[in-house]
């Protein structure tokens, strides 16, 4: 799974490891990854990890990868970047970046491990998403564009999977209590506050639809990926499954 040495990512790679899955721990650098398998193997008592440092926002990173991992039977795309910025000040740069690394990424894997998938007669592409996807705040309307093209990139993938046993689904996450979104928070809100003010001032001010009224904890998000990788949910394709404390007004999924 990609991006999982901290935040979202982390919690995910120590779900799936819990649940018995050999999960390969990928980041950017050596030293981050091998720290995330310190703490998935502390979490778990021990467990099944495989190390697969690469920039998969590059070519070189994704060959790297592929010629490491040619084949898998899960796929979690969960690499992703983000920060606040005034939405008139999102200059051409900013707005590419952000499709090639939130959205080119995740369709480049799955394009690659997609076939083998089908061919198997079994795979789960799981894609994470975000609540802004479908409520873009303003400061984040390049990060929103991004997550919802990632929404229709997973459906036309789960629609060229029909009939394959493989299913492909995207997970939409509400605000999460990452390293972070704390960074995000303090953008937004007064920098002296202690942690669970700052929290509380950031929910009403700016996330005051949600009805959790509190950050989502990543372990919650893992939670519904780590199903969503089981046999459990082999009826459940093409999807965009919310975990998002009812942060989206809406009754459907």
């Amino acid at each position: 799974m990609t991006g999982s040495t901290q935040g979202i990512g982390l919690a995910i790679a120590t779900g799936l490891a819990t649940a018995g899955a050999r999960v390969a721990i990928n980041g950017r650098s050596a030293a981050s990854v091998q720290r995330a398998i310190d703490t998935v193997t502390a979490a778990t008592g021990g467990a099944d990890l495989v190390a697969m440092p690469a920039d998969v926002t590059t070519d070189d990173g994704v060959a790297a990868l592929l010629t490491q991992l040619p084949d898998l039977d899960i796929l979690v795309n969960n690499l992703g970047i983000f920060e606040a910025v005034p939405a008139l000040d999102i200059d051409d740069e900013t707005w590419r970046r952000y499709f090639d690394v939130n959205v080119l990424t995740a369709a480049r894997l799955t394009r690659h491990y997609l076939p083998g998938m089908i061919e198997a007669s079994w795979g789960r592409i799981l894609n994470i998403a975000s609540d802004s996807a479908v409520v873009t705040p303003v400061e984040m309307i390049h990060y929103g564009m991004s997550k919802t093209a990632l929404l229709a990139v997973t459906r036309g993938f789960a629609k060229a999977a029909s009939g394959s046993g493989v299913t492909v689904n995207s997970v939409i996450a509400g605000p999460t209590h990452t390293e972070g979104v704390e960074d995000f928070v303090y953008q937004l809100v007064d920098k002296h506050l202690p942690w669970d003010q700052a929290q509380r001032q950031f929910m009403i001010e700016h996330r005051p639809q949600s009805l959790l009224q509190r950050l989502i904890e990543p372990e919650e998000i893992a939670n519904m990926v780590v199903y969503l990788s089981s046999a459990l949910a082999s009826a459940t394709t093409g999807g965009a499954l919310r975990v998002d404390g009812g942060y989206v007004d809406a009754i459907l999924p």
